[in-house]
């Protein structure tokens, strides 16, 4: 006997499409609602005529591999196997802010916290710029953790901290300390308020890993780092602070989808904060996983390794008064079964808390204007889909590659049928965009179709005493600014 409650999925990036890493994996836990991953053989039966009206045995002609998962949405943390399922889906890498993480082994990718100069001393890899936010997490010496500005100094080899309130030493940084940007700061009235966008004297932009397309979050939890209308506004305007950049120059980001009541500020005295993070859009590099699943409820557990396996379709959906949910429809090359684990003692799963609709989401909008009376959002679906097909051949068991075809998104935008604005954008063909933005427990992540035409959708009234709804399809094609389908914006930390 087994049990549903017991399996345990896992994964693993590879390198090679079909190839499980070597000698020992890396194998770490997925999240998920339901599966239905198959390693399977085909049979097809003969075709000779017997005159006692019997068959010959079915011949086994290949296997098969595929399947999909359902799950509820959380934060994709990197490295984690819903952050390797969206790569798979998006055929291209994330593109990271610089980190540091010493991912389980102390003293490995941050080395050394160093009191009298204030200096992270790291691992060579992509620089810190001085201007950056940089999020200090899991050290030892509590005072080494934090959100602080990069000073001058820092680069590939180094963070410099302000001096005040200053690092304590700590000669072999615990195994759980990170190192992760999460933003910039301006020094003192550097940073400007345009109506446009935001503009700087001193901080130049170009330096900051700030690219269009990417979504910006605009002040930080103390008075001091946001605009002087944003804390006149309130709470709720300093949350909903968001815009997306257009363009990037040494002395201005130019921003669009800007939060109502946007004005210029010319941010006296102020230290103003921008949260942005890793983003992640359609693009044409493959990226396949070795799959495992264990089912840990027999008394010795069998364990189904799925190998090649890459993400063919990616489905979300948020819906009112509901959970975020999701699917990951998988094709693979080869499989095979064991007693034997992969990797006995995989990863945990990340903990970070599901997301949902209403309280989480902060703005679904069309166009760059977020969706409200008399037209309110009810639903809010996207899918994508690569078209994948199993290329075989009659020497090898499974299947010797995964072709793919177009990047199709799709999707339906369902909103109460209070006017005929979005009817009448459908019928005149307009092109426009659709963003959605979560955000919880201070991180977020924010969908978008950056080009996309209402292709269906009509308003009928399918009986008494019932809302008339307008389900507008629409269909995604290739956006001039950010040459993407498809983009996720997820960001570690933000501040409210």
């Amino acid at each position: 006997m087994t049990d549903s409650n017991r399996l345990r999925l896992t994964a693993i990036r590879e390198a090679t499409l079909g190839v499980t890493p070597s000698p020992t994996p890396r194998m770490r836990t997925a999240r998920i609602l339901s599966e239905t991953l198959a390693y399977s053989p085909t049979f097809v039966d003969s075709e000779e005529l017997r005159d006692d009206r019997m068959n010959s045995d079915p011949i086994k002609v290949n296997e098969t591999v595929g399947g999909a998962i359902q799950f509820e949405f959380s934060y994709p943390v990197d490295n984690s196997v819903a952050s390797e399922f969206l790569r798979s889906l998006a055929y291209n890498p994330w593109s990271n802010t610089p980190t540091r993480d010493n991912d389980g082994v102390a003293d490995s990718a941050i080395t050394d916290v160093t009191a009298s100069s204030d200096t992270y001393t790291v691992a060579s890899g992509a620089a810190f710029a001085e201007g950056q936010l940089v999020r200090a997490t899991g050290f030892g010496a509590a005072g080494n953790n934090g959100v602080f500005r990069a000073q001058s100094g820092s680069g590939a080899t180094a963070v410099v901290a302000p001096s005040s309130p200053g690092l304590a030493d700590e000669a072999a940084p615990a195994a759980a300390a990170r190192l992760k940007v999460v933003g910039f700061e301006g020094a003192s009235g550097d940073i400007t308020a345009l109506a446009d966008g935001l503009g700087s004297t001193a901080l130049d932009f170009t330096t900051l890993g700030i690219v269009p397309g990417m979504w910006v979050k605009i002040g930080g939890a103390a008075d001091a780092s946001t605009f002087a209308f944003l804390v006149s506004a309130g709470a709720q305007a300093r949350s909903g602070a968001w815009a997306r950049v257009v363009a990037v120059s040494a002395t201005k980001l130019t921003l669009d989808n800007l939060p109502s009541g946007w004005t210029t500020d010319s941010g006296t005295s102020k230290t103003i904060r921008v949260f942005f993070g890793d983003q992640i859009k359609n693009g044409v590099t493959r990226s396949s996983l070795t799959i495992e699943k264990g089912f840990m409820g027999q008394a010795v557990p069998t364990y189904v390794a799925m190998r090649g396996m890459v993400v063919g379709q990616g489905d979300f959906n948020i819906t009112t008064e509901q959970k975020i949910t999701g699917s990951f429809t998988l094709q693979g090359t080869t499989g095979s079964q064991d007693t034997t684990s992969l990797d006995a003692t995989p990863d945990a799963a990340p903990g970070n808390p599901i997301m949902a609709a209403n309280v989480n989401v902060g703005r679904i909008a069309e166009s760059g204007v977020a969706m409200s009376a008399p037209n309110w959002v009810r639903s809010l679906t996207i899918s994508i889909n690569n078209n994948l097909r199993a290329i075989t051949a009659a020497d090898s068991m499974g299947s010797v590659d995964i072709g793919a075809g177009e990047v199709a998104v799709t999707g339906t935008l369902e909103t109460y049928f209070g006017s005929n604005a979005l009817y009448a954008k459908l019928l005149a063909g307009t092109v426009g965009n659709i963003n959605s933005r979560v955000v919880k427990d201070a991180q977020a992540v924010i969908f978008a179709v950056p080009r996309a035409t209402f292709t269906g959708g009509n308003p009928s009234a399918g009986g008494k005493n019932q809302d008339v709804m307008l389900p507008m399809e629409f269909r995604a094609s290739k956006d001039t600014l950010t040459a993407a389908h498809f983009i996720i914006d997820r960001l570690e930390y933000v501040e409210a």
